[in-house]
């Protein structure tokens, strides 16, 4: 994977009323179309790390649009190892696209219902799928064990430290997290939530940063369009808008409600005058799938 591919990009001051000294977007998207933004470093320790145990074959878990999921496919591929996916709640209906892209890059899906999908996390299940499964090397939903959390503080290494604030989506609380453990204290770090109650992510995060790193940081769960994955006319608005005058294509699930809460404090004046913003673009464009013909731009990369 090249990573020399990451850019930061400057956002054009008519999009920010130049109420702040300057806002930039670090481009992960630019990464890879598949492997994506944060999910590349989320999972390249994971795997690493499971080629040098000697495993076969990985299991993950995700839902029917997951951009964790296929990234997953697409990585297991790169490495060499089967992959095995617990897919949320699809029971086994009409493949989504990111489904079917999973099963192209030879991933093999097992449809759970929600209740048992929500067992994830519990030694039992996890045992079972282990013995279903000849024993994988299992990685938690968005990467989110230690591995996942090293793999992020790469991305900290891509960020100046002249940014007084940085804003970042949250899902797990993964990135988010090894970012605060590598970045300097000084730089306050902003974490969005893209799904109702996404505060709750307050105790993952809570569980996993550094004592001496643990302070300079906010979570928002204000601007989540009604849910994890929900949109509306409004979203897609501020995407078609930010793409036409920034021209950087935005993901409907999680960059777009980080950008439009990053709007909305800057409207109500959170940042001082002299901030400087850098704003982390975590890829997953082919989550735009289902609104493409809404978009008055090209979604992909």
């Amino acid at each position: 994977m090249d990573e020399s591919k990451v850019e930061i990009q400057s956002l054009n001051s008519d999009w920010y009323d130049k109420r702040v000294e300057a806002i930039d977007m670090l481009r992960l998207d630019l990464l890879d179309p598949v492997i994506s933004g944060n999910k590349w470093y989320k999972l390249k320790y994971n795997l690493k790390y499971a080629k040098e145990k000697g495993y076969s074959t990985m299991l993950t878990f995700g839902g029917a649009y997951s951009n964790h999921l296929i990234a997953s496919a697409a990585a297991a591929k790169l490495y060499g190892i089967k992959a095995i996916g617990i897919v949320r709640g699809n029971d086994g209906g009409e493949l989504t696209g990111t489904l079917k892209a999973c099963e192209e890059y030879g991933m093999e899906l097992l449809y759970v219902s929600r209740k048992e999908y929500a067992k994830k996390e519990e030694p039992g299940w996890l045992q079972q799928l282990a013995e279903q499964f000849d024993q994988p090397f299992i990685i938690p939903e968005g990467g989110a064990n230690e591995q996942g959390r090293e793999g992020a503080k790469d991305i900290a290494t891509m960020i100046p430290g002249t940014y007084s604030h940085i804003a970042v989506s949250v899902g797990t609380g993964t990135t988010f997290t090894g970012l605060r453990n590598a970045l300097p204290v000084k730089q306050m770090l902003l974490g969005f939530a893209p799904m109702k109650g996404g505060i709750y992510l307050q105790d993952e995060i809570d569980a996993h940063v550094f004592p001496l790193k643990n302070s300079n940081r906010q979570l928002f769960d204000r601007w989540h369009f009604g849910g994890f994955g929900k949109w509306n006319d409004a979203l897609i608005s501020f995407m078609n808008n930010f793409h036409s005058i920034n021209h950087i294509p935005l993901d409907m699930v999680y960059t777009a409600k980080m950008m439009y809460g990053t709007n909305e404090l800057l409207k109500e004046n959170f940042f001082p005058a002299n901030a400087k913003i850098l704003c982390i673009h975590t890829g997953g464009l082919q989550g735009n799938a289902s609104v493409s013909e809404k978009l008055e731009y090209n979604s992909r990369i």
